[in-house]
């Protein structure tokens, strides 16, 4: 299928009722006339990478759709389009709302669910899928975030980085944290980290969630590093008898770069990746 007829494929934009408000939604169908061969839903990463990928998220979804699968894009709480604000989110929350989205595709389509992830959101599917209740049949992670406390770390560095510019209202290193601790929330470049979120997130580590299920792993490798090595969870993982598959790729880090990168290698390292279950009769691998 040319880019122009993957361009043109059914687009569902809509909301989904859900505690607290709703959820905003876009589905990407099949072509016209086939049943979906299965579902896929996508977790978005954290803040504002949200923002930076939702372009690149959306050229994978429709790729995905045009093999068959229906796909779909969810704005969890306090995030993007949907209701709330960011500092009103909460990490059970979002389960609730991927919950929510699964019963919702689960209901139409055949097949088992893929559950896919970016950053932060591959963790979240990593936690998600660790207490399903639904049945699932696999799970990708893009640039998956392995350490919640980490995450959050590497996310409050951006408050004190923006401090460290404005001469007169400089922070010292840790006071966000400090803030944290005492129950009190911080701005981070425009949004509110409540400590509710930010502590949920500090407890969570894909080393204490090995899969169930089939893993797809793709990790951003930059053109000057050597050839890419197996990731020492993947490593582990695989030890313990799960299947995970590896690969990489070299558009860039879209998720946080300051131009809206295309990311063609990204998308045909997740096609060559995931080859096993996206192929079918008359699809090329």
């Amino acid at each position: 299928m040319n880019n122009a007829a993957i361009d043109a494929l059914p687009l569902l934009p809509f909301f989904l009722p859900a505690s607290g408000g709703q959820r905003y939604c876009l589905l990407h169908l099949p072509p016209p006339g086939r049943g979906a061969r299965g579902g896929i839903v996508y977790v978005h990463p954290f803040a504002e990478e949200l923002n930076k990928s939702r372009h690149v998220a959306a050229a994978q979804a429709r790729a995905f759709a045009a093999v068959g699968y229906s796909v779909l894009q969810i704005d969890l709480f306090g995030c993007g389009d949907s209701s709330g604000d960011f500092g009103e989110a909460r990490w059970d929350i979002w389960h609730n709302d991927l919950h929510l989205a699964c019963a919702w595709l689960a209901q139409r389509v055949d097949g088992l669910l893929t559950i896919w992830g970016l950053r932060l959101g591959a963790l979240l599917t990593l936690d998600f899928a660790s207490r399903a209740p639904l049945p699932l049949a696999r799970l990708l992670l893009w640039q998956p975030e392995l350490d919640g406390r980490r995450s959050i770390d590497r996310f409050l560095r951006l408050r004190l980085a923006t401090s460290m510019l404005a001469r007169d209202t400089q922070e010292a290193p840790g006071r966000a944290r400090a803030t944290l601790a005492n129950g009190e929330a911080v701005e981070v470049a425009g949004y509110l980290l409540a400590p509710e979120l930010a502590h949920a997130i500090d407890g969570v580590n894909a080393h204490a969630l090995p899969p169930t299920l089939p893993v797809y792993w793709l990790d951003y490798q930059a053109p000057q590093q050597a050839c890419p090595s197996l990731p020492p969870l993947a490593r582990q993982w695989r030890e313990h008898g799960a299947a995970v598959h590896v690969a990489s790729f070299g558009d860039g880090p879209f998720w946080h770069s300051s131009e809206l990168l295309a990311c063609p290698q990204l998308l045909d390292a997740t096609r060559a990746l995931c080859r096993d279950w996206l192929a079918e009769e008359g699809i090329p691998r």
